[in-house]
């Protein structure tokens, strides 16, 4: 009989044991989809508004053809991707063309003091800021998360049940995050600049100074 209690309040314990571990990754894989969801809703934010911002750098330089249809197509891989590394390497592409966009705007002072683009710039800028947290928030329980399912006992469990490593939200590296550098000379549609002031000529040397004369020649001793 005691044998038999022995084993039942053991079997008690470890069923308690895994529902608790169980009920704890089911915590850390909820708050995990909780975050992404919030660096979705930055995402598509920031999706919302580039449209927005290339119809009005297009107003402005449409013959800017290549770097404009760089950022559409890079939004429309964006909003296609599906996993969050998927997702980060998309980002990285977006973000790449829209700094080349941003950085071709210098050539064009109508376009940057343009009301609406400034808008748009400052939405933006907003945005960028508000994802850079709500990824940090995602990365740090993707973390929390993957030591979970990997720790004992835990990760007797964790495969059982389907609980599998969750990705990062990747950064750009820091060669990436290096500014753009546009050659704004022979740029189609924009104006030669005016030819500027020949450089003043250096001021001429003062002349050389006449070579010192030698000192006469002693005279010859007196014949004795």
């Amino acid at each position: 009989m005691i044998p038999v209690l022995i084993i039942l309040i053991v079997a008690v314990i470890v069923a308690l044991l895994v529902v608790s571990i169980y009920n704890r990754l089911v915590q850390n894989r909820n708050r995990v989809d909780n975050a992404w969801a919030q660096v979705d809703v930055e995402l598509k934010r920031r999706y919302d508004l580039i449209p927005n911002l290339v119809e009005t750098v297009k107003g402005y330089a449409a013959h800017e053809r290549g770097t404009l249809e760089a950022v559409t197509q890079a939004r429309a891989g964006a909003v296609a991707a599906q996993t969050p590394e998927q997702q980060a390497q998309a980002e990285n592409v977006l973000t790449s063309a829209l700094r080349q966009l941003f950085a071709v705007s210098e050539a064009y002072p109508d376009l940057k003091a343009n009301q609406n683009f400034q808008q748009l710039q400052s939405q933006l800028e907003q945005t960028e800021a508000q994802i850079a947290t709500s990824r940090q928030i995602y990365n740090d329980t993707v973390l929390t998360y993957n030591n979970a399912i990997q720790v004992f006992p835990a990760v007797l469990l964790a495969g059982m049940f389907g609980f599998t490593k969750r990705g990062f939200f990747e950064t750009q590296t820091a060669a990436e995050r290096e500014p753009v550098q546009v050659d704004f000379h022979d740029m189609p549609g924009r104006e030669p600049a005016a030819d500027a002031p020949p450089a003043a000529a250096p001021p001429a040397a003062p002349p050389a100074a006449p070579p010192a004369a030698e000192p006469p020649a002693a005279p010859p001793p007196p014949a004795t």
